[in-house]
């Protein structure tokens, strides 16, 4: 299977689909309201972990605040995101807008990971010198946190999380979660034990699972936005299986890349015998395509093995043939 540039011609026959020749599913109608409910809550609770972390003077309140911060930001970015995604192909965006949700879980995973880098320095000084931490103000606050992530990010599973925006969302709303623990455990500690480093320390913690999560966030949409072929349909494979449908001599300029996640678009050139039925060989590809590999989106340009010759135009009342 070669890959190399080459040169449209006439008479060859294209698979594609047009803005009205292939409908794909628009975005669930019932995601904004989910993202609106754990964005109420978010930033309701958050005011509240602010005013509580000054009071008691806790570095895992004040950046848990600082999380749920970007947890609202988050959820209001993946909510204009999936508004934005909803909107139907025109004009120049032959796509549609379907790619806002990936740039919105870019940026929700470059957040984590600036976040989580903040909390490491300061929880690495707040180690040297632990400062007096109101220790049952921070464990109420704690628990509460819990039960109020743990309510946004059931508004966020209601959502589609097949969605890359939407599972960013709900991403910094489990960690989140796994913050509230930490800090809850942490007043603990402090309270019964005296363990005055126990906030720094449960920063540090709470910091691992964002480097985590803020990583596969921006892998994930950065390959998208690279256009990479997804996982699930690696063109090593997809090459040969179209080459193996009966009657392809050969495939090149095979393409597979992801528009947005779960839409895989792929193209290619594929090549038949002088004396194949293109069109039924292409249909056929298509299906293999679509059974083997779950591809719907593909645009193919088929074309006979010899196209050098010079063809005569059938005289009327001829036999069709079946020539791209």
């Amino acid at each position: 299977m070669a890959d190399h540039d080459h040169d449209a011609h006439a008479g060859h026959d294209h698979s594609g689909h047009g803005l009205g020749g292939h409908s794909h599913a628009i975005a669930d109608d019932a995601v904004p309201k989910w993202l609106a409910y754990a964005l109420i809550v978010n930033i309701a609770f958050m005011l509240v972990e602010v005013a509580t972390g000054i009071l008691a003077d806790s570095l895992a309140l004040l950046s848990d605040a600082a999380h749920m911060l970007t947890d609202a930001a988050a959820i209001a970015l993946a909510l204009v995101a999936a508004h934005l995604a909803r909107r139907r192909p025109n004009g120049s965006m032959t796509f549609g807008y379907r790619r806002a949700e990936i740039l919105s879980a870019l940026v929700n995973g470059v957040t984590l990971l600036a976040l989580a880098i903040f909390i490491v320095i300061e929880g690495v000084e707040r180690l040297s010198e632990p400062p007096n931490v109101d220790a049952p103000l921070m464990f109420a606050v704690g628990i509460a946190g819990l039960f109020v992530n743990l309510l946004a990010a059931f508004f966020l599973a209601k959502a589609n999380r097949e969605s890359l925006n939407v599972e960013g969302a709900f991403q910094h709303n489990l960690i989140d979660a796994y913050s509230s623990v930490g800090t809850a455990l942490a007043a603990v500690l402090i309270w019964v034990w005296g363990f005055d480093r126990a906030d720094a320390i449960a920063s540090l913690v709470i910091a691992i699972p964002m480097v985590l999560s803020g990583w596969g966030l921006v892998r994930a949409s950065s390959r998208i936005l690279l256009e990479a072929a997804p996982v699930e349909a690696d063109p090593e494979a997809i090459g040969p299986a179209m080459v193996g449908v009966p009657g392809v001599i050969e495939v090149h300029d095979l393409h597979v890349w992801e528009v947005s996640n779960g839409f895989t678009a792929l193209s290619a050139h594929v090549v038949v015998g002088v004396d194949e039925d293109c069109h039924a060989v292409r249909r056929e590809v298509e299906h293999r395509l679509q059974h083997d590999f779950g591809l719907e989106h593909t645009t193919l340009q088929v074309d006979h093995e010899t196209s050098d010759l010079l063809e005569i135009q059938s005289s009327p009342g001829a036999a069709p043939d079946h020539r791209c």
